[in-house]
């Protein structure tokens, strides 16, 4: 496997060239630290883009949903486009033009192909649930036949696509430093808060270690 992902037309970056990354340490770190992301895919035509939830397993990822989702039943075995972005900030400059914000983003590109085999997406779950909280899928109520009927899970792998990465303050011309104006960043940071119990949950439940001490 190369370290480096190849680059292609539709991965190459057009502007700020120094922002892009082809190095899957960088991809994958992004992949790893935000499991939101949107889904990107064509019907009859027309682009739609869905927001999901997503894992990576070594230089695939994944993502799952309704067997009977429109989305899904769409992207599988077709060319879809998977982003992740993360806003760690946002930059102010001394005029509007070089306004910015501090980001990390993964753009891939490829064809979602459906995990057939039962027991693989049966894996591929826990796999999924044990990534965001360590242990917890053995603690739970065994899947039903149904349960994985019900739920459909498509896998691409990670081998077009690049990362675009900003970092540091303003940018202004040389100028425009000497202006009354004032300029720097904004960071912005993701809290996970204190878990909040369900009223439905049994007297005595105890609250599972992977539940406190859950962080992004």
């Amino acid at each position: 496997m190369n370290e480096t992902l190849n680059i292609t037309d539709r991965s190459r970056l057009r502007r700020s060239h120094e922002r892009g990354h082809f190095d899957r340490a960088t991809i994958n770190s992004i992949l790893d630290a935000q499991p939101m992301c949107s889904v990107g895919y064509v019907i009859d035509g027309k682009p739609f883009v869905t927001p999901t939830l997503q894992w990576r397993e070594s230089n695939r990822i994944y993502w799952h949903g309704s067997s009977a989702s429109r989305a899904l039943r769409n992207s599988r075995d077709a060319q879809v486009c998977l982003s992740v972005a993360i806003l760690d900030g946002f930059v102010l400059a001394r005029s509007g033009m070089h306004h910015s914000v501090n980001s990390r983003s993964v753009t891939l590109f490829g064809t979602a192909v459906k995990v057939e085999d039962p027991a693989e997406k049966l894996d591929k779950l826990g796999r999924f649930v044990n990534g965001l909280f360590p242990g917890r899928y053995e603690s739970l109520r065994p899947d039903h036949a149904q349960d994985l009927k019900a739920t459909m899970v498509l896998g691409m792998d990670i081998s077009e696509g690049s990362a675009k990465v900003r970092t540091g303050g303003p940018n202004d011309e040389e100028e425009d430093y000497d202006l009354p104006i004032w300029a720097g960043v904004i960071p912005v940071h993701t809290s996970v808060g204190d878990p909040i119990p369900d009223p439905r949950n049994i007297d005595g439940v105890p609250t599972p270690e992977h539940v406190q001490s859950f962080r992004l």
